[in-house]
């Protein structure tokens, strides 16, 4: 008899990557956002990290400042969320991560053969098959890394239209005394 996770869903090749990523930079809690059926996380877990699983990034996280070491965001932040909600979350992601700790998040951008069709909502957000999309463009990529360190980007295909898709990693700097903005109300600000 074969365990029904074996049967269904598997761990992205996006999972693996932030993986050894992690790994490599000696990271061992991990902050996983929007982790649909789970097997990323779970993935992320029998790797050897410490997994914490959220799914809303419209509202500030329930983390202590500087309190994961990494965080994995696969297809999240290119939801119905607006470029403020968007750059609003990146910066709650830079309050949680401790110094160094790395942003590995992947997102459709404009080259994708959805971007333009189906229902506009503005600000690159299209409906298209009952799915919300926000594209991303580079100068948004580039936008959401300042006060960043940019550690890769790489765009790529996947699936059978094929979807066009950022890869992002980045880190937050280790520099004492910089931080990144805080919501009103979010653990840590004053």
């Amino acid at each position: 008899m074969h365990d029904r996770h074996q049967q269904h869903a598997q761990h992205s090749p996006h999972a693996r990557y932030a993986a050894g990523v992690f790994r490599a930079a000696g990271a061992r809690t991990v902050l996983a956002l929007g982790t649909g059926d789970g097997e990323d996380a779970l993935f992320l877990a029998r790797e050897g990290f410490t997994v914490r699983a959220v799914h809303d990034v419209r509202e500030p996280l329930p983390l202590p400042d500087d309190s994961v070491d990494a965080v994995y965001a696969h297809l999240l932040l290119c939801m119905a969320l607006s470029t403020k909600e968007i750059r609003a979350a990146v910066d709650e992601l830079g309050r949680v991560l401790c110094p160094g700790g790395l942003l590995v998040y992947t997102v459709r951008h404009t080259g994708d053969a959805h971007h333009g069709t189906g229902i506009s909502h503005g600000d690159h957000i299209y409906e298209h098959g009952g799915r919300v999309v926000h594209f991303f463009d580079a100068d948004l990529i580039h936008d959401l890394a300042k006060g960043w360190r940019m550690h890769g980007l790489e765009a790529f295909e996947e699936g059978e239209l094929p979807h066009r898709l950022w890869r992002v990693t980045q880190a937050r700097p280790r520099v004492t005394g910089a931080r990144t903005a805080r919501r009103p109300g979010s653990p840590g600000s004053r």
